[in-house]
């Protein structure tokens, strides 16, 4: 798995982090036991403060998506109540469709926009 941050899109870096970690989890690209990278490690392949990657990290511990512990490190553990793709879809679907209006973009620009990306 490769965590990418763009510090210039408007979502905080943890944020990213953690959305990032919880969408290869769902799709599989994270398996359930698999041990994420130390956080003072992840920060400097990223170039964020340690802080940044370890709010993303307790964020989904509180969630429940991964567990700490001193011997083991963070590992993933995808809880009982996990999203579906398709709520994680609509989720992200409706972040954008409110960062578009807030754009002022019209349907059709955002649309293209979509198109644009999902083909790159």
């Amino acid at each position: 798995m490769k965590i990418v941050v763009d510090t210039d899109n408007g979502v905080p870096p943890w944020r990213q982090v953690h959305d990032q970690v919880v969408r290869a989890v769902t799709a599989g690209a994270l398996p359930e036991g698999a041990r994420l990278p130390p956080i003072r490690q992840l920060a400097r392949d990223l170039g964020l403060a340690s802080g940044t990657v370890a709010r993303a990290y307790r964020e989904l511990e509180a969630a429940g998506w991964v567990t700490t512990a001193r011997a083991r490190g963070t590992v993933v553990t995808v809880p009982a109540d996990s999203p579906d793709r398709e709520t994680l879809l609509a989720t992200a679907a409706a972040e954008f469709a409110a960062h578009a209006r807030d754009l002022g973009a019209d349907l059709d620009t955002t649309l293209e926009a979509v198109r644009a990306a999902y083909g790159s």
